[in-house]
Formats: C-alpha cells, sequence, structure tokens
C-alpha cells in the first residue's frame, strides 16, 4: 500500500495580516500532481486542516475541492483528522456526503466512522478511535486519534464509575493506556498504522503553531505510540521530522508553506510511506516549492534599507526589514521602502545601544506560560507563586483550551 501522509495546511491562514490563500492554491494544485504521480493508495491528512475553527468559504471550497481531485471518482482513499485549530463538527459535516468519493472524516477521538463503501473501497469495521480499510485487496487497521484536548480523552476513556486515581493520571499516561486499549485492533495480517494530532517529546516546534501544551502538560513521551505500528503519522508540529525514540517510525510531515519567519531555515515536504502487512515500512520524502519566500533583510543603515527595496522590487518575496540605525525611522522614509518594494511585513529599527533589551523580550517570548507567570508574581508580589496557585492557573486553561 502506498501512503502519503501530510498535514498543518492551515488553509485561511494569514501573515502580518497578509493572505497567503494564493500560494496555498498554487499548493493544493502540486499536491494533487504528486499524488497522482505517486501512484497513491491512500493519502493521510493529520489535522489543522484549516486555520481557524470559522475559515474563510475560499478556504473551505479549496479543501473541497482538492479533495475531489485527490479521489479522482472515488479511486483513491483519503483519511482526515482534526487538529486542534479545526473545529470537529464543522469539518466531519460533509461526511455523508464525501463517503461516496473516498473521503473519511474523523472528527474526535470517540468518533466511530460509519462502515461501508467508500467510493471503490470499503470500511470493513470501525469503532471509537480505529477504522479497518480495503484498499485494492489490503487491508489497514489505523488508529484515529484527533486531537485530544483533556476534555476530549476523559470522555474516550472514562466512564462515571471510573476511580479518581484513573482520572489523575497524567496526560501523556493517559495517550499511552488510550493507545494500548486501540492497539488491541491490529492483526498480523493487516497495515497497522496511527494518524493522530498531538505534540511528543523531543519533537521541535518551529515558531508559528499555537502551543498546545501548557505548562507541558500536553507533551506525551513518544513511547506511548503502540511497538505494532508500522508508521505513525502526526500532525501540529510545522518543521518535518522523526519523532525521537521511535524507531524512525512516528514522523511530522510539517506544514506545506512555512507559515512564520522562524520556520524558513527548513524546507517543507510530506512522506511517502510504501508499508505491507507484517514488514517495516519504506519511507522516503517528497518536498514542496517554495511559493513566496519570507525573507529577513538585515541592512546597515536606513538608506541601505530603501536602495535595497529598489533593486528587489520587481522580486515575489514577503520581507521582514531590519535596519541598524542610530535614530529612529521617519515616516517619509518607511513610505519610500514600502512604495518601491510591495509585500513588506514589517520594518524593524535595530537601534544602538539596546540590542540588550531585545534580547531579553527574545528570551522572554521562548520561555514556557508557567515560568513567566511566576516570574510576573514574584515581581508584582515579592514572593514566589506557590506550586498550588500555578496548578490552578494552568488547569483553568486547560478547561478554556477544551472549550
Amino acid at each position: 500500500m502506498r501512503i502519503l501522509h501530510t498535514g498543518d495546511w492551515h488553509l485561511g491562514k494569514n501573515l502580518e495580516g497578509q493572505s497567503r490563500m494564493d500560494e496555498q492554491e498554487e499548493f493544493l494544485k502540486d499536491f494533487v500532481n504528486i499524488v497522482e504521480k505517486n501512484k497513491v493508495d491512500m493519502v493521510i491528512i493529520a489535522g489543522d486542516v484549516y486555520d481557524t475553527s470559522n475559515p474563510p468559504a475560499r478556504a473551505e471550497k479549496m479543501f473541497y475541492d482538492t479533495l475531489k481531485r485527490l479521489s479522482k471518482e472515488g479511486e483513491r482513499l483519503t483519511l482526515v483528522i482534526a487538529g486542534n485549530h479545526d473545529n470537529p463538527e464543522r469539518l466531519v459535516a460533509a461526511g455523508p456526503l464525501a463517503m461516496e468519493h473516498g473521503i473519511i472524516m474523523v472528527g474526535t477521538p470517540k468518533t466511530v466512522v460509519q462502515p461501508g463503501e467508500y467510493g471503490k473501497h470499503r470500511v470493513i469495521q470501525s469503532g471509537e478511535g480505529f477504522i479497518e480499510v480495503e484498499i485494492n485487496g489490503e487491508k489497514a487497521v489505523v488508529l484515529t486519534v484527533p486531537y485530544p484536548s483533556e476534555k476530549r480523552l476523559n470522555e474516550v476513556l472514562y466512564n462515571d464509575m471510573d476511580s479518581d486515581e484513573d482520572r489523575l493520571k497524567s496526560y501523556s499516561e493517559r495517550i499511552h493506556q488510550l493507545f494500548s486499549n486501540l492497539a488491541e485492533n491490529y492483526r498480523e495480517d493487516t497495515i497497522n498504522l496511527v494518524v493522530s494530532h498531538l505534540f511528543a517529546m523531543g519533537s521541535e516546534e518551529s515558531g508559528s503553531e499555537r502551543s498546545i501544551q501548557l505548562g507541558g502538560s500536553y507533551i506525551v513521551n513518544g513511547s506511548c505510540f503502540p511497538e505494532k505500528a508500522q508508521y505513525v503519522a502526526l500532525g501540529h508540529v510545522h518543521k518535518p521530522q522523526v519523532v525521537p525514540g521511535t524507531n524512525k517510525k512516528a514522523r511530522y510531515s510539517g506544514a506545506p508553506l512555512h507559515y512564520n519567519k522562524k520556520e524558513i531555515s527548513f524546507a517543507n515536504k510530506c512522506f511517502l510511506v510504501e508499508v505491507r502487512a507484517g514488514e517495516e515500512a519504506n519511507i522516503n520524502e517528497v518536498e514542496f516549492k517554495v511559493y513566496k519566500p519570507i525573507e529577513i533583510w538585515k541592512c546597515e543603515s536606513i538608506e541601505d534599507a530603501i536602495e535595497r527595496c529598489e533593486i528587489n522590487k520587481d522580486r515575489e518575496c514577503w520581507v521582514y526589514l531590519e535596519v541598524s540605525t542610530d535614530r529612529y525611522i521617519t515616516e517619509e522614509e518607511i513610505k519610500k521602502m514600502k512604495t518601491a518594494k510591495k509585500d513588506i511585513l514589517e520594518i524593524l529599527p535595530k537601534l544602538k545601544g539596546v540590542e540588550e533589551e531585545d534580547e531579553a523580550a527574545t528570551s522572554l517570548v521562548d520561555k514556557p506560560f508557567h515560568e513567566i507567570f511566576k516570574e510576573f508574581y514574584k515581581k508584582e508580589r515579592g514572593v514566589e507563586a506557590q506550586d498550588e496557585v500555578v496548578e490552578l492557573l494552568m488547569s483553568i486553561l486547560s478547561e478554556e483550551g477544551d472549550n
């Protein structure tokens, strides 16, 4: 079976208020061609199809048009799960219509996919968190765990009769328990897969993901994934990578575009997986084009910045301007830069003598939220925040994230 793993499309996402949908549309056209060229049997989209729970109409049209082209009138199976940016109910609303095109949509860990014919393929059986599909005579059991918030995770794991001790297990322990339970559906004669949207320990964030691990509580260990899984297709992290400690079989495909200036150092890609029952998966990378690069221009002076804008006025790129100067930039100088070069996202004067303050601000951004809160608490009250206070705050924020 040939599987293509992608995710984190974030359709409708802006960059500093500027739409990226033209680039996304170009990507989607190329993506369909990649799928066709590689004769893919099943496409897995591992969450965050959209950037918000209420995406623009154009973003939804782009997605559904792409699903239709991927389907090829039901010849190919496409499996889509919801990420933390997606509205699960809205994402799966088209499920009954999508069924005839070979499209399976899974909104939450409790979703039960309807068995039956999906285009020219079949869902043989299903339950909360798993499906067994038959594609071109091959059978695969896929554990499907869309973004598992605390609330959704508890809903699928526990009932009113379960003990408080069970409910007090760490998030990672509960995820491990969930996958252990679901892995009982694996068989020797099936291709065994996982698709989920979460943050695994050791994975490197790239900058534009919306953090879902408050104070570290939403981070899971790579050992939580079932040993019998031949491939684990993950979403949430925008940098393509292997999850440490998983024998290279658990991977983030990453996002298809650079969505933040911190992401421009790596290539965007997807993973092409060839796998048979009982055998190790063969995994290859397919790189995507950069449709409109994000560039950081470090200029030695205001005059240098204006000249560089004029020289590059016809280049297609998003620009962050960092200008070294000993004075503030005037409105007239800013106007000259923006008139010469369109798509300037930010003009940042680097004033001599305040580099230390910039570095302090950067270090603050990079700190976990609970550490920032503890520093703020001590500064305001003159004493360290007690662990109970920090835990209460994090639990409140966690509940907010579940809603």
